[in-house]
């Protein structure tokens, strides 16, 4: 929705009135979803239909007249959203030399900007537990395979500043996950600290597979590629078998991936990126065993494709489950030993349904989880997953923005960040910043000065991800100094406030 520039005070109280009516008037819409969520959820499930509601306009030209005037501002309304809109139309009357009856009613209502700082903080308390130190933010690490077999780097880990260890079920076996929970609960006992145990469902995560051996070229330290260049046409094949029957216009290169049930769900047109987006195509054709792409970026001296690399299609709605058969065994292994769960590849609040549904089969459903943002269509999904999550006693968000940025375009990562954390705020969830985060530090013992400034910046969040590395201790102990000294500043934060795209679908596409 667009608003023309007010002109005087008069019509600014009357445009402001009018969107408080529709904010208000949106929450009968999704009455029975808030009806369905934790009831110390209630109020913050309204405060997000309220908050998107309000994001469905184009706030600037309004948010300009109120600025000039010294009046209090729209773009930090996250956690109050309601509130605060008759706060300032309050103060606009009084401008006006109007009474304005009832106000001090709704000063008092269930979320001012106290209580939502406080409703924030308890269900981080809820999900993360106790903060052991003096910072607010939390300390997520991924657990190297060498924490299973290391007591010390655990215990150092911890006394670095560490309160959440993820265990990424992706990668190691059940046996070294044992140990390293093992490993970590000693920890706790020997410093008298709290460590949460994070732990990862891989989800459906697509792949290349076979290379075309006609192509390939040997490397030997790294194993064999294909070298791809811009204008290149390959054929992606459910297998490979020794001869392939191909179209007229099909590609004499392919290569076969690890979902073929993609086959039914991709269009011509469609994008195709590999080994994070490092080489992007798009679809020319599609068959029933094959699809063709042609390359558009390959970078100036083209790029190199292996095995078991990732493969993200933005624009394909994959009707693919988000929970594997793999997941379901290790669901039950987290139900016993874990803490909190991270929801892979989730994209849909019927996903989030489904999880929530094993849980309780598994007697798990006090287990905190995360969803992991990680997908286009899950964040265009975001505000009703939320809705669908906090049926459950304690959830939050992780911005996982190595696939986000892919599917959304590295040029709009910053922006879907800020756009994550402020829906987020609006319902009360922690979010969790991840991705990258010192990421030179922890491989290679030094940071970057952009690196810097992002962990400087991820202490808005109430949990930052480092990922393992060989210098993963100093990571950690730079990461909970950083923190510390964010804590200390005043952040300003002044948004231009225009519609938010996934505002708008939020709220115009209820069913």
């Amino acid at each position: 929705m667009t608003m023309a520039a007010a002109t005087d005070t008069e019509t600014l109280i009357s445009r402001l009135e009018d969107i408080l009516q529709f904010v208000e008037s949106r929450e009968a819409d999704f009455a029975d979803l808030i009806q369905q969520v934790q009831p110390h959820y209630r109020d913050s499930a309204r405060n997000l239909v309220h908050y998107m509601a309000l994001r469905s306009f184009d706030l600037r030209p309004i948010q300009e007249e109120l600025s000039m005037m010294s009046i209090s501002s729209l773009g930090h309304s996250e956690g109050y959203t309601l509130t605060n809109l008759k706060k300032i139309l309050h103060l606009l009357r009084l401008v006006e030399g109007l009474r304005d009856y009832g106000v001090q009613e709704d000063f008092h209502s269930p979320l001012n900007y106290y209580r939502s700082k406080e409703q924030l903080q308890e269900n981080t308390l809820q999900l993360f537990g106790a903060h052991p130190g003096h910072n607010s933010t939390r300390i997520m690490v991924t657990m190297p395979r060498e924490a299973a077999y290391d007591y010390d780097l655990v215990r150092s880990l911890l006394k670095s500043g560490m309160n959440i260890a993820r265990i990424n079920t992706s990668h190691e076996e059940p046996a070294e996950w044992e140990a390293m929970i093992r490993h970590i609960r000693r920890a706790e006992a020997d410093l008298g600290y709290n460590c949460l145990v994070y732990m990862d469902l891989s989800g459906p995560k697509l792949r290349t597979e076979q290379l075309d051996p006609a192509h390939t070229i040997s490397e030997s330290r790294k194993g064999d590629y294909l070298l791809l260049r811009q204008g290149d046409r390959i054929s992606v094949v459910r297998q490979l078998p020794e001869r392939l029957p191909m179209s007229e216009t099909a590609a004499n290169t392919f290569l076969s991936i690890s979902l073929p049930q993609v086959f039914e769900d991709v269009q011509p047109d469609q994008r195709i990126f590999f080994d994070d987006g490092k080489i992007r195509a798009k679809i020319t054709e599609v068959h029933p065993d094959s699809f063709e792409v042609e390359i558009t970026y390959a970078g100036i001296n083209g790029a190199k494709l292996r095995a078991d690399k990732g493969i993200n299609l933005p624009d394909t709605h994959l009707r693919l489950p988000s929970l594997t058969e793999e997941d379901h065994d290790h669901l039950a292994f987290m139900a016993r030993q874990a803490d909190i769960v991270g929801y892979s590849f989730v994209r849909t609040p019927e996903d989030v349904e489904q999880l929530q549904s094993e849980l309780a089969k598994l007697g798990r459903e006090d287990m905190g989880i995360i969803l992991k943002i990680e997908t286009k269509e899950a964040f265009e999904n975001l505000p009703k997953m939320l809705l669908t999550a906090m049926r459950s006693p304690k959830t939050g968000v992780m911005i996982a923005r190595g696939d986000l940025a892919v599917e959304m375009g590295f040029e709009r990562i910053a922006e879907v960040q800020e756009e994550i954390l402020w829906i987020c705020e609006s319902a009360h969830i922690p979010g969790i910043w991840a991705t990258q985060v010192l990421e030179k530090l922890a491989s290679k013992g030094i940071a970057t000065r952009a690196e810097i400034t992002d962990a400087a910046m991820s202490a808005r969040a109430e949990c930052v991800m480092l990922n393992k590395g060989p210098y993963i201790v100093d990571a950690v102990a730079t990461l909970d100094d950083i923190i510390g000294r964010m804590a200390s500043h005043q952040f300003k934060r002044m948004s231009n406030l225009r519609p938010l795209q996934v505002a708008n679908q939020f709220i115009n596409n209820r069913s």
